[in-house]
């Protein structure tokens, strides 16, 4: 894994070299394909050098920051024609994708907590430095201060499980800590990451306020650090998680569907994708709750199939941006009479976004419905209800910007471009044909 990392490393000085922007990005793709010949499918420790190692869990998290931070880069020409400090975003990404490797790849706690809190300094900077109107500093504080004040805490109960057992290792996991106290401390900041309802009012504001980059790793990458936190952790926890999971789980399903209502009532096209991620979390919530097996193999896909559609999402929503120069839904109507070829890619993708089949989506869906449903038979009428209104605000979200009068004078005749078109393909494309192997989510080794 070390390679990985110096590989990174070593790309730093590129971020300097002028006319270096396409470049750093057919590295990060080389490094994804490198990535790929290191496959790790079992749910044991592999490659492990120095304290990192990947399981499955560890390797699709890497695989799609890798393939989110390349596609970010594709995503963010405007930085790079503009000359907007282009250098320095080149920077802010390869520092951001090199904190989350190390988070994803660490086998010891202290070590993922660490870089667990300093992928937020990243993201903020590109909130803060690229982001589009001044309210992205209220943003910015927001996304700072509901991680930090949920982050405190669990530092302590890192250091008391520390006096407590005298290891961090992951492998030594298997020792659990019984107080609800210790377990309040060490999920909630995993509960803001997610986010669960209650504690989500920070990530519309910040989606609303990001470049398409910004945007695209908090739903691609950020938003699951939460999932993997508790995929990994809940093991130490498991006497007390027995007791008070069904909180949680209630939580995660009825703000689902409360948050699903709220999308049917937004007016800013990137809004109602930011809350959509809160739902489609909230199932994630719900599932890994549960503690069984359906659950934790469910949101793994379902982290992997958000990631990319909600990404997507993102991509589609900035390119009607650029040439609209507004992201109200008023504004953005008829767009199927001007780009066409766009609107079939708004058409796939808010399919995706409702678990239509073949997505990776419907198959987190049908996990979920297993593990939720043999947990309490009271779980479907939520799951019912999550799945319709979510086909409900996919279809307003298509229909709304794609369908009827067209207000021409505000719009720019400028057709899409092979790199838009490619961008959108390379979300869409392993989201649907992923499916066919969905067997490698739930082996057990």
């Amino acid at each position: 894994m070390m390679k990985f990392l110096f590989s990174l490393m070593f790309m730093i000085p590129l971020s300097f070299l002028q006319t270096s922007f396409w470049l750093n990005q057919c590295l990060y793709m080389v490094l994804i394909f490198m990535f790929l010949l290191e496959i790790s499918f079992s749910f044991l420790y592999l490659n492990i050098s120095y304290f990192f190692g990947v399981d499955l869990l560890s390797y699709m998290m890497i695989l799609l920051s890798f393939w989110i931070c390349s596609l970010m880069l594709m995503a963010s020409e405007g930085i790079f024609k503009s000359n907007f400090y282009y250098n320095l975003y080149l920077l802010t990404l390869l520092i951001l994708l090199i904190s989350l490797f190390c988070t994803f790849a660490s086998m010891n706690l202290f070590v993922f907590y660490l870089f667990f809190e300093f992928s937020l300094i990243p993201t903020l900077i590109l909130i803060i430095g690229w982001g589009y109107q001044p309210e992205r500093i209220q943003a910015g504080v927001y996304l700072l201060f509901y991680t930090l004040i949920a982050s405190l805490p669990m530092m302590v109960s890192i250091f008391y499980y520390y006096n407590l057992y005298g290891s961090l290792d992951f492998f030594f996991f298997f020792k659990s800590v019984e107080g609800f106290m210790f377990y309040i401390c060490m999920s909630a900041v995993f509960m803001v990451k997610m986010p669960m309802y209650f504690v989500h009012l920070w990530l519309p504001k910040a989606h609303v306020e990001a470049p398409v980059s910004g945007s695209m790793i908090l739903a691609g990458v950020m938003l699951k650090l939460g999932g993997y936190g508790f995929l990994r952790l809940l093991q130490m926890m498991i006497p007390v998680a027995i007791k008070v999971n069904l909180i949680f789980v209630i939580i995660g399903l009825v703000g689902g569907f409360f948050v699903s209502l709220v999308c049917l009532r937004q007016g800013d096209v990137k809004s109602l994708i930011a809350y959509s991620s809160v739902s489609h979390m909230g199932m994630v919530l719900g599932g890994i709750m549960t503690l069984n097996y359906w659950g934790l193999s469910g949101s793994l896909v379902m982290m992997i199939a958000h990631g990319l559609c909600s990404s997507g999402l993102f991509c589609l929503a900035n390119i009607s941006y650029e040439r609209l120069g507004s992201r109200s839904f008023f504004l953005s109507k008829g767009m199927i009479n001007i780009m066409p070829s766009l609107s079939l890619w708004w058409f796939l993708l808010s399919s995706s976004n409702m678990a239509a089949p073949p997505s990776l989506n419907l198959m987190g869906e049908i996990m979920f419905i297993n593990s939720l449903v043999s947990w309490s038979v009271l779980c479907m009428i939520f799951l019912s209800l999550i799945s319709f209104f979510g086909a409900a605000y996919s279809l307003f979200l298509y229909s709304y910007s794609q369908h009827g009068k067209l207000f021409s004078g505000l719009y720019s005749f400028s057709m899409g471009s092979v790199r838009e078109y490619l961008l959108l393909f390379l979300h869409w494309f392993p989201l649907n044909i992923m499916i066919l192997k969905g067997e490698f989510f739930i082996l057990w080794n």
